[in-house]
């Protein structure tokens, strides 16, 4: 029988084989184009920490604000890039978004003048705002339910991987070409990669040809059975009046609020803390994002296995909150007792972010789930504005960081106790 016309009650082995390709074929790129992603929001820290604002002259508060333009534009399009990506293609618009975001990213090493500077970091924002609803869209079209936090987990891997050899890479690459040029050559990979995702990447089983029709019919229905369990929800104006989608979009601003307030300002507060040249001061950041990368894996397994997925989130969200306000008290005294609980608190923060958007779907069908997970990424975006800017703005004022800590250990406590009042989805309850 010819491979394309197989079907599931013949080779039940093959079906099985094709399914796994979709572990090789989406979501190496998936990561890829994440890692991108952030590799162009986060080197702004660094940027930061090796003298962007006396180079440029301007003050420490225009610096937080630069830091913090990216998310205000970053807030203002997930919704409508959602809805393209749903109606449309999500593999077309990533493509435009990161030929966008390397362009930019890249003029970030290029102007010199602040507000046009301003512009450029707000367009970053805009460019990349598209980028995290159409992935997890994407996703959703590719694995079941029993398998998304896992697939989200290896999307958002791409970030504190990123982080890891960016903290790395980008305090030698500063030390050999100054952060200007680093912002340049950090911006050009996202333009070539676009090429690539546009050959590799496909918006769902039916147009993969590298699946026999059988597999493709076989996950097409196991992902329209999932949506029978589901309750129906008209349109994203309804699924507003659901209490668990108010609760998320504010657990995710306060969640994000402490999580940029840690990635952007984190090398500043170890170099600063530590006097340690720039590249000791990248090495140095990037422990807790290999302790994020065990956990988030960790996380994404045990979830999966459960379905408990509140349980986890609020878990280590409470924990990372707890050693940041170790931090806040340990501030000014033995660095190295307090960059143990960086470590921690940073690490514990990342570990259930692909465990929190497999929470969505869980709970929302698929006609509304990618809009609301871009309305309440949006609101995470604007937490990230206001994290970056409080976070740069009390350094600057007081000349250290211990309010900063204090300002992360309360959002990140807040959106753990948020957590705990989010109702679990009907299968959950009956498991």
């Amino acid at each position: 029988m010819h491979p394309s016309i197989r079907n599931t009650t013949e080779d039940p082995a093959g079906i099985q084989r094709d399914l796994r390709k979709r572990w090789i074929f989406i979501l190496p790129c998936v990561f890829v184009t994440y890692s991108l992603a952030y590799l162009d929001r986060a080197n702004y820290g660094f940027g930061a920490a090796a003298g962007l604002a006396s180079t440029l002259h301007i003050s420490d508060s225009q610096s937080a604000l630069l830091g913090a333009l990216f998310f205000l534009g970053y807030f203002l399009f997930q919704i409508p890039g959602a809805a393209y990506a749903r109606r449309n293609s999500a593999a077309r618009l990533v493509f435009f978004a990161l030929i966008g975001w390397g362009a930019l990213a890249a003029l970030t090493g290029v102007i010199t003048t602040f507000w046009l500077l301003a512009v450029d970091r707000l367009l970053l924002g805009v460019a990349e705002s598209v980028i995290f609803p159409a992935m997890l869209i994407l996703l959703t079209h590719w694995f079941t339910r029993a398998e998304r936090s896992s697939a989200n987990t290896l999307l958002f891997l791409g970030n504190p991987i990123t982080l890891l050899w960016m903290s790395a890479l980008t305090g030698y690459l500063i030390r050999a070409v100054g952060w200007q040029k680093a912002f340049v050559y950090e911006g050009l990979p996202s333009i070539l990669w676009a090429f690539a995702w546009l050959w590799l990447v496909r918006d769902g089983p039916k147009q993969a040809i590298w699946m026999h029709q059988s597999a493709r019919e076989y996950l097409e229905r196991q992902l329209d059975q999932e949506q029978l369990f589901i309750p129906r929800v008209a349109n994203l104006q309804a699924a507003l009046r659901n209490r668990n989608v108010l609760r998320l979009c504010l657990q995710y601003f306060a969640w994000s609020a402490g999580v940029y307030g840690f990635v952007l300002w984190l090398p500043t507060i170890i170099k600063q803390g530590s006097t340690r040249t720039i590249q000791a001061t990248g090495l140095l950041s990037g422990a807790p994002y290999l302790l994020a990368v065990l956990l988030m894996v960790l996380v994404s397994y045990l979830s999966d296995r459960t379905l408990q997925r509140r349980r986890f989130v609020a878990l280590f969200l409470s924990l990372s909150g707890l050693a940041l306000l170790v931090c806040y008290f340990a501030s000014g005294h033995s660095f190295w007792f307090l960059y143990a609980f960086l470590i921690l608190g940073g690490g514990s923060m990342y570990a259930p972010y692909g465990t929190f958007f497999a929470m969505v779907p869980d709970m929302l069908p698929k006609n509304v789930a990618g809009e609301v997970m871009a309305l309440v990424n949006s609101c995470g975006a604007l937490g990230g504005f206001f994290g970056t800017w409080i976070v740069g703005l009390l350094r600057a004022s007081t000349g250290n960081s211990s309010s900063g800590f204090l300002f992360m250990a309360t959002s990140v406590l807040a959106s753990a106790a948020i957590t705990t009042f989010l109702q679990e989805s009907p299968r959950q309850q009956n498991r």
